[in-house]
């Protein structure tokens, strides 16, 4: 891959990881940013989403991403941090099985 490509990539990580801390500061947080935990950190062990928050964010990662998330895909090693999140979509975008 080229530089130039792999910038691209790293640009449209961020942009993903950008639209999913907005969506969580603004849906979870009440929009108090300072609450956010670091990426690799669990939302549900913080307090931050329920099991109720877990349907919110399912749908709208499909709905933003035009991804489907199966039942099966709703654990944490998918949609625990924002990291995992990040991951996620991107596996699922590019459909290169990444996604477990």
């Amino acid at each position: 891959m080229t530089e130039r490509a792999q910038r691209g990539v790293v640009g449209m990580e961020m942009q993903v990881r950008t639209e999913l801390v907005d969506f969580v500061v603004s849906n979870y947080l009440f929009g108090e940013a300072s609450r956010l935990p670091g990426d690799h950190d669990s939302l549900v062990e913080q307090g931050i989403i329920d099991s109720t928050g877990v349907l919110e964010l399912v749908e709208f990662l499909e709905e933003r991403f035009g991804i489907q998330v199966s039942e099966t895909e709703t654990i944490p090693d998918n949609l625990g941090s924002i990291a995992n999140l990040t991951k996620f979509v991107e596996g699922k975008k590019a459909g290169s099985g990444l996604a477990r």
